[in-house]
């Protein structure tokens, strides 16, 4: 159809001078290209109605006019007219018909099609973002575990009086919850030797909940008279990472952290439990997510408010961590649940996203990204709360924890270290700071 309007616009265009022949052969290309595409064709005339004349005549007839004059032009407008406005039948079956208007409405199909793709295209990403925020929790407990984590892995000992300046700082940055310190033997944890005049001052601190590490019977005991009013305990998912950490097997560990969950619900004082290589043990390797789940549940069991995983050596990915997630949340509800991630493979915020839209509430971080794991080699620091809150903040997740006064406190502690801060974030922040004092 297409072809034949061409040769028809070309051979007739009133605009330039054409011969009788060239019309008549115009005519005729058009007549068969239009009888092929299911348009009516006068019988009378084998060419349109504007160039009839060249169809009918005989061969001594004079031909039309072909000179400058409008005559012959004004008549061809009129018959062209007349084409264009032919009724066409079956216009909605054949392909027949003005070709300028199926045209047009085969552009306007198009263009509606084109743009209603892009609208289900642009709508369907839009519905993903919303899915994605709206499954996020609209707000997350932090739980600050610098003092506790974070200190009990450096080489020299940190001062008491900056330990207890710190917890302080932390917790008048709106954090809820702050570990601070270990009840546990000064011959495995000399950092944390200082754990009762570490409570003898948190523990008036009001509207902050302190618990304490208590990995036996002895140090529940010890951590109860020195005031803890809240313990943790804690169990590996690796059996043998159990055996090098805490000297017995998985099996023997949650028989003592019975004991200690019974004696607590005496004093009517909560325990939060720990479980640690959820993803990956320094000895073993991979920890398949049935062990996690079964350490978590027996947890759960006892008494534990709350069980946080913790990635102890940083190696896991959204790949690994979701499945381990799935299945704990089998077995414990998920508003149970806490994630405990070190930064070794800068995959903590992105296994903390995937986290959160799994439904998990509450995260586990460390001023400054200090920590580690003196009994797990390359376990390097904690995800930095600094970092944790800047992208909730982000998110529009509340988290009622001041970013700037976090900051400070890291600052203050790495001042004392000697080093800088291990939070992205904070370090940037600090920079755009600097460089806005400057102005």
């Amino acid at each position: 159809m297409l072809a034949a309007s061409r040769v028809w616009s070309r051979s007739a265009s009133p605009s330039s001078p054409v011969s009788p022949h060239a019309l008549t052969s115009a005519a005729a290309a058009a007549s068969s290209l239009l009888q092929r595409f299911g348009m009516q064709v006068s019988q009378k005339s084998q060419a349109p109605p504007g160039l009839a004349g060249t169809g009918d005549r005989t061969a001594d007839a004079p031909p039309p006019p072909c000179s400058s004059s409008g005559d012959f032009r004004e008549e061809y407008t009129s018959r062209r007219r007349t084409i264009q406005r032919h009724p066409v039948p079956n216009r909605g079956k054949s392909i027949g018909g003005n070709r300028h208007v199926l045209y047009g409405s085969y552009l306007s199909q198009n263009q509606q099609r084109y743009r209603y793709f892009s609208y289900s295209s642009d709508q369907k990403r839009i519905g993903i973002v919303n899915r994605i925020i709206h499954d996020l929790p609209r707000f997350v407990k932090i739980v600050e575990v610098g003092p506790r984590d974070g200190l009990q892995n450096e080489k020299d000992t940190v001062p008491t009086p900056i330990k207890i300046e710190l917890i302080k700082r932390l917790a008048t940055s709106g954090l809820s919850v702050v570990e601070a310190t270990s009840f546990v033997s000064p011959k495995w944890v000399p950092q944390l030797a200082d754990a009762k005049d570490v409570m003898e001052v948190v523990r008036n601190i009001t509207g902050v909940n302190f618990p304490v590490l208590t990995p036996n019977l002895k140090g529940f005991q010890a951590a109860a008279a020195a005031g803890a009013k809240e313990v943790a305990i804690f169990a590996s998912a690796s059996e043998a990472f159990s055996k090098s950490n805490i000297n017995c097997s998985i099996k023997e560990s949650l028989a003592r952290y019975n004991d200690v969950a019974l004696a607590a619900k005496k004093q009517e004082i909560p325990v939060r439990g720990y479980v640690s290589c959820v993803v990956g043990c320094p000895v073993e390797g991979s920890v398949p997510p049935s062990n996690v789940a079964y350490v978590a549940k027996e947890l759960y069991d006892m008494g534990c408010y709350e069980v946080s995983l913790g990635d102890t050596i940083g190696v896991g990915t959204p790949g690994t961590v979701v499945p381990m997630l799935q299945a704990v949340m089998s077995v414990v509800p998920v508003e149970k649940l806490a994630v405990h991630f070190h930064d070794t493979y800068g995959q903590s915020l992105s296994n903390i996203l995937v986290s959160l839209q799994m439904g998990v509430s509450v995260v586990d971080s460390s001023v400054a990204g200090l920590g580690g794991c003196p009994y797990a080699n390359g376990a390097s620091g904690n995800v930095a709360t600094e970092d944790v809150v800047y992208m909730l903040n982000g998110l529009g997740i509340k988290t009622g924890v001041n970013l700037g006064k976090v900051m400070a406190a890291g600052e203050f502690i790495c001042n004392h270290l000697g080093r800088q801060s291990g939070s992205k974030a904070a370090t940037a922040l600090s920079k755009v700071t600097a460089s806005a004092s400057k102005l």
